[in-house]
């Protein structure tokens, strides 16, 4: 083994920890906002969650009153890196539903506001949808996630705090 090789893999081993809280406090600050912005009106979570037209409505009233405190629950266990692993799991498990949700509604011919960040629901007359950009930002978030689940191992958290570990 070479000492570049060397003196990389041990830049990425020392780097990767950080990398890691940052991608971990950003994930954490997408939930925390993303609930916070819907726990105020959870008719309106509900109302959006019913436009993606994918179950009854009673169910997507449930499902949207839920969603922010999931949500919140997320960032507040990112924020503070506890079980980072098995929320990132989580997270990307949401993330995924909300890309297909997204794809769905987009292929359906649907014109919603994805209520990701606020609100959302039916779009007023002459508004046009951006599925490409949403689908785009919530990959980006999913690969956050993704990280976090192959390297939970973060800076300034309560499981490295748990386990003994630095930092």
């Amino acid at each position: 083994m070479s000492v570049t090789t060397l003196t990389s893999a041990a830049t990425w081993h020392g780097a990767r920890p950080w990398l890691g809280t940052l991608a971990r406090l950003g994930l954490a600050a997408v939930w925390l906002v993303a609930g916070g912005l819907k726990v105020g009106d959870l008719a309106a979570s509900g109302r959006a969650v019913n436009a993606y037209q994918v179950m009854p409505f009673e169910v997507a009233r449930a499902v949207g009153a839920a969603l922010p405190f999931v949500e919140i629950a997320l960032g507040v266990l990112l924020v503070v890196g506890l079980a980072t692993r098995v929320v990132a799991a989580i997270s990307a498990a949401l993330l995924v539903i909300f890309v297909a949700g997204i794809a769905s509604a987009w292929a359906r011919g649907l014109a919603i506001d994805c209520g990701c960040f606020g609100s959302g629901g039916q779009l007023a007359a002459g508004q046009s949808p951006s599925y490409a950009p949403e689908i785009a930002r919530d990959v980006g978030f999913l690969i956050l996630a993704a990280f976090l689940v192959i390297w939970p191992r973060t800076r300034l958290s309560v499981d490295r705090w748990l386990e003994g570990s630095d930092g």
